[in-house]
């Protein structure tokens, strides 16, 4: 599994920079530049920032990706060794993408 950065400081399932999902889905099927990814597993924190925080953030996470043209994609998982999610201040989906695609 690979290991998972992310700067999404608004995702309720980041807790310092790293995911505590298990696994998460990338979207993108048609990307061609790391903007056109995006986190199809965000889901924006509420309340206080830091307090929804809960259980073991992990630096490794299964991450299923539907951007197929990535170099890293192999049917549709993701075999980067480091991949980094970003878009800090996201309040949506679409706000954030895998800073590790590459075409």
């Amino acid at each position: 599994m690979p290991e998972l950065k992310c700067s999404v400081i608004t995702c309720t399932h980041n807790e310092s920079n790293l995911c505590q999902l298990n696994s998460i889905q990338v979207g993108g099927s048609s990307a061609e530049e790391p903007e056109d990814t995006c986190c199809d597993s965000f889901q924006e924190r509420t309340g206080n920032r830091y307090s929804n925080a809960a259980g073991n953030a992990s630096d490794r996470c299964s991450i299923r990706c539907e951007a197929t043209d990535c170099d890293y994609n192999e049917q549709r998982k993701c075999h980067a060794g480091k991949i980094s999610v970003e878009g800090s201040d996201a309040s949506q989906n679409r706000e954030t993408e895998c800073a590790t695609f590459t075409c």
